[in-house]
């Protein structure tokens, strides 16, 4: 590979369009956690829309909202949210992603 077959490299992957191709809430690392995880999603261009509404909830067992950790119009792309739990007792804890009208739901295990 010469340096001009590297640079047409490099700019096509600058080039590249680095939206995500559709919603993905994935699991939390670490899991089982204490006191802190991270969560990722994706949100990809909807309909044309230059931003979404977008919030990401944490539940306990009882269905009770216990954290807010996203809640705002967010553009396309790929997020990473810190949940810090050292209030909560430990269990399990279910976090829930709303876009636009894509819904996810997954578990997560606290444990201290």
């Amino acid at each position: 590979i010469d340096n001009l077959e590297i640079q047409k490299h490099l700019t096509a992957v600058e080039e590249k369009n680095l939206a995500p191709s559709k919603f993905a809430l994935l699991q939390n690392y670490p899991n089982p956690f204490n006191p802190s995880t991270t969560i990722s999603y994706s949100i990809p261009t909807f309909n044309g829309k230059q931003s979404l509404n977008v919030t990401l909830n944490v539940y306990n067992t009882l269905g009770q909202k216990v954290a807010t950790l996203v809640n705002k119009a967010q553009a396309p792309g790929n997020y990473s949210v810190q949940f810090n739990a050292s209030n909560l007792p430990s269990g399990v804890y279910f976090y829930k992603l709303q876009a636009g009208n894509f819904v996810a739901t997954k578990k997560m295990i606290l444990i201290k």
